[in-house]
This record gives C-alpha cells, structure tokens and sequence, in this order.
C-alpha cells in the first residue's frame, strides 16, 4: 500500500523512451525549442537523415521501435510556440488545448522540470497535460477530478484557471480542488480542501476518473489516452524550489490507486 505520493513514483514502467527528429529542415532554434522542453528529463532527442520523403518529423522510439509520430509543426503550434501566460489568461480554449502523440506516448517516463527563471519552457509541458486531463473530464462530463493548487487563490486570480474549471464542473464532473487556503472561498461549484501539510504545499496532480464504466483498456499502447471517457492522471512534487519531479499516466488502474488514495490520504 503506497504511503505517500512519492511512493507511486515506484509503480510507473519508466520506459525508455527517446525523441528523434528525422530529416530535420527546420533551424537551429526550432530544435532549441523542443530541447528546451524537455531539458530536464530523461527523454533523449537525436536528429537522423532517413531516405523518407518526409521531413521535421518527430518520432518516439523504444528499443528500435518507432512508437508515435508527430510533425515539428504540430509540436510548435501546441506546446512550442505557447507562452504559459495563454493558459492563465484563458486565450487558449480547453478545446482547442492538443497532446501530440509523441508527448502522449512519454507516460510513465520520470521527468524533473525547472520554472521560471530557470527554464521559460519546461513548467510549460505541466501545464499542457494538466489541461489536457481536465479537457477529458469536461468531454466526458462525469466522474470525479482532483487538483491540487498550491494556492487555492488561483482559482480566482487566474482567469483562464477559473473558466477551466467552471466548465468542468458545469459539465457534471465532481470537482474537487486541493491547496492552501489563501481565500475565504470561491465562487466556483467545487468542492475545496485545504490544509497546509506537505501535499498542499508542494504537490501538483490532477487526476480524473471517468464513471463507472469508461474506458477500462483505453491505455494499452502508445497514442492512447487522452479521450473521453479516459483515466488520466498528473502528479508532481516540489522537492526543491521551483523544480518539480513528475509523470504523468493513463493506465486505469494506477489512475484509480491514485484518486483513491488522495481522496482517502490527502
């Protein structure tokens, strides 16, 4: 029985997994871009020439395997070219928000990312899957999600925070949302928790569990995840200030030892 959050960073499969951008065209600050994504991971990411017609193609491999494909171009229209303060503001719509396949198909690898002033870019792939879990919960319009916040206030102060949740919760979704409590309250229909111990201070997660019933073996493979009806879960903690250690999961049953343990634990 896992004791702490820490703990189910021993239940992840931690593959390993690289990046390989094949006959690359695109300039050298392109590539810049997507190492400085994940610069602080495990993930590896090489260039090759192939005899393919294709070129700027990022491909995940395992073992010699190539898993998933996503083009550079999708990879700079959803996460590269986004500034975290789109998502704070509420620019970006929680449907218009897009996991490429190749990010998809890096869950259960650890990662470790550095916020501002450190990195402009790695805290930025947190936020991606973290709107990415909660777009599933308002697709499915059912279930439960759990978030933790760190500040509660910033579901008030952060406009595009508030409009996220304010549309899970108004699909059906049972809300419930973790952290300090630096506000007297909010006007949101969610259900708050706070305290000040280690989880409220120092963790990020949010998990979803669809209703009974939803899709039990969507997260066989590489690429699935990431639709209605699935388990998806986030979980990263701050061990030193402003580094977080994280992965993220959509296998259903780690996904609900997860819930269940924050709803019983936290």
């Amino acid at each position: 029985m896992t004791d702490s959050l820490r703990g189910f960073f021993d239940d992840i499969e931690a593959p390993d997994r690289s990046l390989v951008v094949l006959n690359r065209e695109s300039p050298d600050p392109v590539r810049g871009l997507l190492d400085s994504l994940l610069e602080g991971g495990s993930v590896e990411i090489h260039d090759l020439d192939t005899p393919e017609p294709e070129a700027d193609i990022v491909a995940l491999v395992e073992d010699g395997e190539v898993l998933a494909r996503s083009t550079l171009d999708e990879l700079l229209e959803s996460v590269l070219l986004i500034n975290s303060d789109l998502y704070k503001t509420g620019t970006i719509d929680l449907d218009e928000v897009v996991l490429p396949d190749v990010l998809r198909g890096l869950d259960e690898v650890p990662f470790r990312v550095r916020g501002y002033p450190a990195s402009n870019k790695e805290k930025l792939l947190l936020i991606v899957i973290s709107r990415v879990i909660e777009r599933i919960a308002a697709e499915t319009g059912g279930g439960t999600l759990r978030a933790s916040f760190q500040r509660l206030s910033r579901l008030d102060d952060e406009r595009g925070t508030h409009e996220v949740y304010e549309s899970v919760s108004g699909a059906g979704v049972d809300v419930h949302v973790y952290g300090v409590g630096d506000i007297d309250g909010t006007t949101l229909p969610v259900t708050v928790h706070t305290g000040t111990s280690y989880p409220y201070r120092r963790s990020w997660f949010v998990v979803f569990t669809p209703p009974e019933g939803g899709r039990e073996g969507a997260a066989t493979g590489v690429g699935d995840g990431g639709a209605p009806g699935d388990y998806a879960a986030l979980v990263a903690l701050e061990d030193e200030p402003n580094v977080w250690d994280g992965f993220w999961t959509f296998r259903p049953e780690l996904v609900s030892r997860i819930e269940r343990y924050i709803a019983e634990q936290v």
